[in-house]
């Protein structure tokens, strides 16, 4: 029983506990009042603080050095999406910026398919057509007054181009590294990028009131220490394909936490766009289960399965 709830149940509730920690990285940014990658290298230093007593205490070398290379790019890769992202939200609308970085599933299907030999059935495309469509919905973009790409436009699809090379060095590199290795060396990596592009931007790091450390640690706690290891050990036990179009439940946990929090009502299209994006999720979800997203997908998590938390 036992067993089959390692391999099988645990990576679901890590992803539904990352998708909600997650979900809540709207509200920390807004309260924060401070630029968003100030907010994140914050989230990032506070996690690593917290993280590497841990990680001394349960130290286990990696066997291959040469895949440290995966967590390393990880890092790097969560820098450039986090502070790209930053910046195009306050160069275009927000809802096109969410949604224009919320492709990522995309680009990570097609480069599994393209890079990684994963054969992905029509199911799967069309679970991942809804799914997308309902981020569209749930973002509130109208197209007939938004056809032009401006640079913000365009820094939010490139945004999303490297949250996708997240996830997909991820999969490899949690394929030999255990989980709190991977995590620190990530965040640590993190805390590097985002604290040069901070001083690149002129950012300042400090001077901030009480409220805004709080809101830093709480951060750290929830979106980094719960939400990006929880979706780093689904990632460990998962295919990239199926974990970043869960990650829309993000936008949908968000609208429903902005009511109590923010007092924001959700739209009839926003109900209707997170529907569409549920029964999305629900397909892709359905073409892994019945085993046929790719047959090298199974031998990644058959190996993943060596090494549940370190």
């Amino acid at each position: 029983m036992q067993t089959i709830l390692n391999h099988k149940l645990l990576p679901y509730i890590a992803l539904v506990f990352g998708v909600a920690a997650l979900g809540f990285s709207a509200m920390f940014i807004r309260w924060a009042t401070v630029p968003g990658p100030v907010t994140a290298f914050y989230r990032n230093l506070f996690a690593l603080v917290f993280l590497t007593p841990v990680a001394l205490f349960r130290y286990r070398p990696v066997k291959n050095k040469k895949t440290l290379i995966f967590p390393v790019l990880g890092g790097i890769f969560t820098a450039i999406d986090i502070s790209l992202w930053s910046i195009a939200v306050q160069t275009t609308s927000a809802g096109t910026a969410t949604l224009l970085n919320g492709t990522a599933p995309l680009w990570v299907a097609l480069a599994a398919w393209l890079f990684f030999g994963e054969r992905l059935e029509q199911k799967f495309w069309l679970g991942l057509a809804l799914t997308l469509a309902g981020a569209g919905l749930i973002t509130g973009i109208d197209f007939s007054t938004h056809i032009r790409l401006g640079i913000g436009d365009g820094l939010a699809l490139l945004s999303g181009c490297f949250y996708t090379a997240y996830f997909l060095s991820t999969q490899k590199g949690r394929q030999q590294i255990g989980l709190l290795a991977y995590i620190w060396i990530v965040t640590f990596c993190t805390v590097a990028g985002l604290y040069l592009i901070n001083r690149s931007l002129g950012n300042s790091l400090t001077g901030f009131p009480l409220e805004n450390w709080w809101i830093f640690v709480s951060y750290a706690l929830t979106g980094q220490l719960v939400g990006y290891a929880a979706l780093t050990y689904a990632l460990g036990r998962l295919p990239a394909t199926i974990v970043a179009p869960s990650m829309v439940g993000q936008p949908i946990l968000t609208i429903l936490a902005a009511v109590p929090l923010l007092g924001e009502i959700p739209s009839p299209v926003q109900v209707a766009g997170s529907v569409l994006a549920l029964i999305g999720i629900y397909l892709v979800h359905q073409t892994y289960h019945q085993g046929k997203p790719a047959r090298n997908t199974r031998r990644v998590n058959d190996a993943t399965n060596r090494s549940v938390i370190e």
